[in-house]
Formats: C-alpha cells, structure tokens, sequence
C-alpha cells in the first residue's frame, strides 16, 4: 500500500479529486486530497496566499512517505514544498501540470508556451489580486469529454483563483530533481498544450513519462485510468508505507 496525497489545479479544490480517491482506495492505497489555501473550503484571504503557504499547507499534510499528485498549475507547489523539504516525499508526480522551470514562474511558462489557449478566458479581478475563468468557455477548455455530473460540480465549486502564486518564480535543485519523478501527459488537452506538455516531460527519466488520451481533467473522464497509472507508479518505485 502507498500514501498519495493529490492536489488541485488552479481554481479547483480537493472536491475534483472525488473519483481517483476511491479508485486508489480499491488498489488498496491511501488517498486524500486537501484544499490549497484560499480553495475549496481554506478561507484564507485571497491576497494572503502565497507560493510558500502553498508548500507549507502540503507538508503539513504529510505524515510519512507520500507520493504527491500535482495536476495542471499544482506542479509548481508541489515542487515548492520538495525544494523545502523533500524528507517525507516519495516520489512526485505530474499529471498535465506545470513542471517548474528553474527561476520561471508558473505564468512565465505558461506565456512561454506555444499557445495561449487560457488568455481568451481568463478574467482578472479589479484589484488584480485574483482571476477567474470565464463560465462561458470552461467546458470547452477543462471538461469537454468529461460527463454532465462532473460539469455541474465544476460550474458550483469553481473559485478564484490568487494571482501572487503564480507570479511567484521558483528556484528548483536537487532537492526536488532527486526524488523520483513521473509525468502524465493528456493528449486531449485543451488548457496546457499536449506538445508543451511533451516539452516539459522531455527531461524526466526512461520509462517515467505516460500518456492518457484525455481533457485537462482526467480526474472526471478518466478516474480509473488514472488510478491505474498512479498505482503502476507506486508498484514501479516500491513505494510503501511503513
């Protein structure tokens, strides 16, 4: 059995994450997701919420080896909280996430990205301290092969998003580069572009990068399969709990 602790995207909250939980626990493996501060249920202020509280908030979530899921904008503070302490971090893994360029941060990348398939949706408060996206366009981009169920709890529990995080560049070593570390590309992808995603995947190990033929949300169209990849991760790293 492995410990995995999965993390949302940008405007998500632990409430994505409520199919691969149980198609982890039936693999037998612990699962559990968190809010991030200000998401979900967390009522930081949103003009408090940093890169770092993100790490903080994920560390303070593990007790013992824990492989970590971090999906979409969640690749940055997954990395953040293994560059401060790697000790209790299994193994890291991204699914159709962000993989931290070092001195980048997460919008810097993704301005870099071949295209820009988020700008036309994205919609900054006028205190320029948070963004939504717009309804209008969020099926289109996050859950296109996704079902009407997983659509309706995505348009209920979407929330703003803080900006600082995003803004905030990361200094990446080998104290995140040294853990073992997998990518899950999703070939679909109308958020993060697939060829982008293959850029950043480029520099993981042999046999540590895999693909599934989804959206962006792969938690909703594709539980199992994605449960299936994490516990093939697990079974390949020996990954126990004590």
């Amino acid at each position: 059995m492995s410990d995995f602790l999965l993390i949302h995207g940008s405007c998500h909250g632990a409430w994505c994450w409520h199919r691969v939980i149980p198609a982890l626990q039936a693999r037998g493996h612990r699962a559990r997701a968190i809010d991030l501060p200000g998401h979900g249920r967390d009522r930081t202020p949103l003009a408090e919420v940093t890169l770092d509280s993100y790490a903080e908030a994920i560390l303070s979530a593990l007790d013992g080896p824990t492989i970590i899921v971090g999906h979409s904008m969640a690749g940055y503070p997954i990395t953040a909280a293994a560059e401060r302490d790697p000790s209790r971090i299994a193994a890291l893994v991204y699914l159709c996430a962000y993989a931290p360029v070092s001195g980048l941060s997460l919008a810097d990348m993704r301005r870099a990205g071949p295209r820009q398939p988020l700008a036309p949706a994205i919609r900054v408060d006028a205190d320029r301290v948070a963004f939504t996206f717009d309804p209008a366009m969020a099926d289109d981009l996050f859950y296109h092969d996704c079902d009407a169920e997983a659509r309706a709890l995505a348009a209920t529990c979407l929330s703003p998003q803080p900006i600082l995080p995003q803004e905030t560049p990361l200094r990446v070593t080998a104290h995140s580069t040294a853990l073992p570390r997998h990518y899950i590309r999703c070939t679909e992808d109308r958020a993060i572009p697939p060829e982008y995603q293959a850029v950043m995947a480029a520099g993981f190990p042999p046999g540590h990068v895999s693909t599934l033929p989804a959206s962006h949300s792969p938690f909703f169209a594709m539980p199992e399969a994605v449960a299936g990849l994490l516990d093939q991760i697990a079974r390949q790293g020996s990954v126990k709990l004590d």
